[in-house]
């Protein structure tokens, strides 16, 4: 039995490197007829190739779906993941807002109580009216902005300008359709403020640039940088409590404050009515010795 085994084997193993050889030749042969093919019948050769890829397609998408299913799991896994993180970060902040929201109706409540006792009157309530800013017409001496309301609807000189951020500055002057307002930083603008944690109270002046100072600060008054400045009601040309800007540099320069609030990105503005008549509207009547009755 051997030894017929071995002898097929003999007898097939040049059989099959014959086979292999003519295989070789066979295919090189093939693939020449099928170039040589391609130069005489064009149009032959590409629909034998077109039916060729209909026919292959089908088994490359089956072939290529669990590929396509298992990229397909990984992404929805990883997209499950990143949802769960986030819902974990929600609750968290809800339970710190539930607590913040806890504290602020605690206090609330108390500010109530206190106002009863001390029998407090509060102010008068604010109305604004909503201006958009049609021109800037600063430059390197002037910070001022023109405003598409005036008297007509309301505006009047010395009334606050803000936007969202904070306080912008007051209006300078005011025609029937149009209002200037002056800025914050513009040389010209003095503002009574007071730093929000310390209760330090100075004033605070435009030097032309971002940047105005704090002057005629209180002997031994101590104020660090980012500190919050808002305004501190004095002499009724604003209401108190208007936020400002932080401080931004203490040196023996001086107190420079940085301002909420960026002129150059500065759309729309609401004009602020407190009912304040203050120092503004007395000005020009202590001038002549006349005083209003």
């Amino acid at each position: 039995m051997k030894d017929t085994r071995r002898t097929v084997s003999r007898i097939a193993q040049p059989v099959k490197t014959l086979a292999h050889r003519f295989a070789f030749v066979a295919l090189v042969l093939a693939a020449v007829a099928l170039i040589v093919l391609g130069r005489v019948d064009v149009a032959s050769v590409e629909k034998a190739r077109q039916q060729i890829v209909d026919a292959a397609t089908p088994i490359l998408d089956a072939l290529s779906q669990p590929v396509v299913t298992f990229n397909h799991m990984v992404d929805e896994g990883r997209a499950l993941l990143s949802v769960r993180a986030e819902n974990a970060q929600l609750r968290e902040d809800r339970e710190r807002l539930m607590q913040w929201q806890a504290a602020a109706r605690r206090l609330e409540m108390e500010n109530r109580m206190l106002k009863g006792l001390l029998n407090f009157q509060p102010g008068p309530a604010v109305s604004f009216i909503t201006g958009r800013v049609v021109a800037d017409t600063g430059g390197a001496f002037v910070h001022s902005l023109i405003l598409s309301t005036g008297a007509n609807a309301g505006v009047r000189k010395g009334q606050a300008v803000v936007t969202g951020d904070g306080l912008l500055g007051r209006v300078a002057s005011v025609g029937k359709l149009a209002a200037r307002l002056l800025l914050i930083t513009d040389l010209n603008s003095r503002i009574p403020i007071v730093i929000e944690s310390s209760r330090v109270r100075a004033i605070m002046a435009g030097n032309n640039t971002d940047r105005p100072r704090l002057i005629h600060l209180p002997t031994g008054a101590v104020v660090s940088k980012g500190d919050r400045v808002v305004t501190s009601g004095h002499g009724g040309a604003f209401p108190p409590g208007l936020p400002i800007g932080v401080v931004s540099s203490v040196s023996d320069g001086g107190i420079e404050v940085q301002p909420f609030v960026n002129r150059d990105r500065v759309e729309y503005v609401r004009i602020l009515d407190y009912g304040l008549q203050g120092i503004i509207n007395d000005l020009p009547n202590a001038a002549t010795g006349i005083r209003r009755k």
